[in-house]
């Protein structure tokens, strides 16, 4: 049955777009939902313009995703944190205290869920952790974790 989605469905495909699905998927999911409706003539030139609108939302998305990487990129975020004499934290930098770092250093407020570490940071000295604010826009921040 062929379809024009309403917004995006993950394996399907995203807002405005016309798609393919099996007839008892169509009928008992995506249509009841709200999530899809059906192809007709009226509403393939709709789809046009609803693919239109989220080009623009996501060029506008990007944007603002790059001009955030490019005040954070050449930054550096120090976090303080309590440390034994080795240099091995008590507890671990996570990436909640890396937004709020970045919050009160930069006033830029971002998502914990868009940064990534690979394991809690657990020593003092410089690390990386990797961002991705859009699909096209991942970069790394760089934080300093110093005794505190």
């Amino acid at each position: 049955m062929k379809l024009l989605l309403r917004t995006d469905v993950r394996g399907v495909g995203k807002k405005g777009d016309l798609v393919d699905v099996a007839d008892g998927y169509a009928r008992n999911f995506l249509v009841p939902k709200g999530l899809a409706i059906k192809a007709t003539p009226g509403v393939e030139a709709q789809a046009a313009s609803m693919r239109r609108s989220r080009d623009l939302k996501d060029a506008a998305d990007r944007g603002a995703a790059e001009e955030v990487a490019k005040v954070l990129v050449p930054a550096v975020i120090t976090v303080a944190a309590k440390a034994g004499t080795e240099g091995r934290l008590f507890g671990s930098v996570t990436t909640a205290d890396v937004v709020e770092a970045v919050a009160s250093q930069t006033g830029i407020r971002l998502d914990r869920k868009l940064l990534h570490l690979d394991e809690p940071i657990k020593t003092l000295g410089t690390h990386s952790v990797q961002a991705k604010l859009h699909s096209d826009v991942e970069f790394a921040i760089t934080v300093d974790v110093i005794a505190g």
